[in-house]
């Protein structure tokens, strides 16, 4: 196709972050760990207030290391997001813990308190509690968190999706006993690939910092006297970082003032709904998505097949992993008292429109009457 591709999310770079890596390079720092993995650690816990930080190979990386530092052991439940992506949940099983599905709550996208509450009464003795932000949105924290301390579990909070995304003022990451971070290459910044352990606990990020780093004893031959992991970050990819960490207020506001656009040019059209947002928090809008009313005779399968004809990227919404085949074994806790699911009804009525910052006006005016003509036959 001849026409320019529009893009779902892809990287931005702006420059900083080529000098950064050219320095690794001048000083011969491209392995793992070294001055732009120490910076990046110090300069996300100035942004995000989280505390301590140790930089990792992956966001999943990051969930696995708040796994293993709770203990979860053979059949250990965690009560985990059901809309979401499958790395939220699948470190439960690297650990051979029982992931325990609940469904989206439809205010915000994410987990539903009501559903929680109803998998503590099965489930009294679960070990943890597993949220994500879904597409930059922050969830409802202080019901979650609530929940969590009656029943003293720890709450680890996946912020892959809403790194500058604020909760009352605060940011994502930061409210539960671990967070979590993504840089891959669709995230609001990236290293390329990459993440992040945060807690308010120094000894917690020095932990992880020990086990992903092959879990190596202090001892000046190779010891080693429980399991590690070769999950640190390089010196490379974290000199992108840092340089992408300079334009993360910029990204955001980009992500935000799509959202708006959208929402502005479909407000007319009673059949489209875009994602909701949290009032009680700033979501940094990484993606902008649109439901579709029931009643419609539009699919969300139509909508991605217009907008591919003018080769722009969209993608349907996180399948819930309740519908998984992975994990068609587990059990799943619903938001609505009938049983049926939220999550579910989202993923059937929704879409993730074109959200790359880079989009210009020309481009957002071709996806916007795409769109539009879908609805206007």
């Amino acid at each position: 196709m001849d026409r320019k591709r529009i893009y779902l999310s892809s990287p931005t770079m702006h420059g900083e972050e080529q000098q950064y890596v050219q320095e690794a390079f001048d000083t011969n720092w491209v392995a793992p760990l070294g001055p732009n993995v120490n910076a990046f650690e110090k300069e996300m816990e100035a942004y995000t207030g989280c505390g301590h930080a140790a930089a990792l190979s992956s966001g999943t990386a990051a969930i696995h290391m708040a796994l293993r530092l709770l203990g979860i052991r053979q059949g250990d439940v965690v009560l985990v997001s059901d809309l979401t992506f499958s790395a939220t949940c699948n470190p439960i099983v690297y650990e051979n813990g029982t992931p325990v599905f609940i469904d989206a709550e439809p205010d915000t996208w994410n987990m539903s308190p009501d559903a929680l509450r109803r998998a503590f009464e099965k489930y009294p003795e679960a070990k943890a509690v597993l949220a994500a932000h879904l597409y930059g949105t922050p969830a409802k924290l202080d019901e979650i968190m609530e929940i969590c301390r009656e029943h003293n579990v720890p709450f680890v909070e996946d912020a892959a999706e809403s790194l500058s995304s604020t909760y009352k003022g605060r940011h994502t990451g930061t409210f539960g006993k671990y967070g979590i971070y993504s840089f891959n290459g669709n995230k609001i910044i990236t290293t390329s690939g990459g993440g992040m352990f945060v807690s308010a606990e120094e000894e917690a990020a020095r932990k992880v910092t020990f086990l992903a780093t092959q879990a190596r004893d202090p001892a000046r031959h190779y010891q080693h006297s429980q399991i590690g992991y070769n999950y640190r970050m390089s010196n490379v990819t974290a000199g992108i970082g840092r340089g992408q960490l300079l334009h993360l207020e910029e990204h955001k506001k980009r992500k935000k003032e799509l959202y708006a656009q959208y929402k502005e040019a479909f407000a007319d059209i009673p059949e489209i709904a875009m994602n909701p947002l949290n009032p009680d928090g700033d979501a940094n809008c990484w993606l902008s998505c649109m439901t579709i009313a029931p009643d419609s005779d539009i699919t969300p399968d139509m909508v991605m097949d217009a907008l591919a004809e003018i080769n722009a990227e969209s993608r349907p919404i996180w399948k819930p992993m309740h519908l998984q085949p992975v994990y068609a074994a587990c059990d799943f806790f619903a938001h609505n008292a009938d049983g049926s699911s939220v999550g579910e009804d989202i993923f059937h009525r929704g879409l993730c429109l074109p959200s790359d910052i880079k989009n210009t006006a020309e481009d957002m005016e071709l996806i916007i009457s795409t769109v539009r003509k879908c609805f206007h036959k």
